[in-house]
């Protein structure tokens, strides 16, 4: 049973993050939540993912404003590649004044419902 249960059918999320204790955490929670997830520790990793597969959701984990540059170009590359992809940046407030690429931002948080809930959101807007 879902972690927090979904109404709606399954989602794939390309899950980019770097952070190696991190990164299996969040997957889990969206697993257990009822989506599918990729995820790779690398962004060049994440670009031959994306390539291979359709996804609903690419979120790309930025952990501080070093990383900007990085998920910026991801991001980019991306949205170049396919215009309707939806992107999401995972990071803290001051990371999401400093770029304009991604679709969304979700805030860090560390309340698994409410990062379920934030990711629930962005799909539910952008009609993914």
């Amino acid at each position: 049973m879902p972690l927090i249960p979904s109404e709606t059918p399954t989602k794939n999320i390309l899950h980019i993050c770097s952070r190696e204790t991190l990164r299996p955490l969040r997957d889990q929670i969206l697993r257990l939540s009822g989506f599918e997830v990729d995820s790779t520790l690398s962004t060049a990793e994440g670009l031959t993912l994306f390539w291979a597969k359709q996804y609903d959701l690419v979120l790309i984990d930025v952990e501080g404003e070093d990383k900007v540059k990085a998920a910026e170009s991801l991001c980019s590359e991306i949205k170049t590649d396919q215009p309707e992809q939806v992107v999401a940046f995972v990071c803290n407030w001051r990371v999401a004044v400093l770029t304009d690429c991604p679709d969304e931002i979700l805030r860090t948080e560390f309340d698994p419902h409410r990062f379920v809930s934030g990711v629930r959101t962005i799909l539910s807007h952008t009609g993914s």
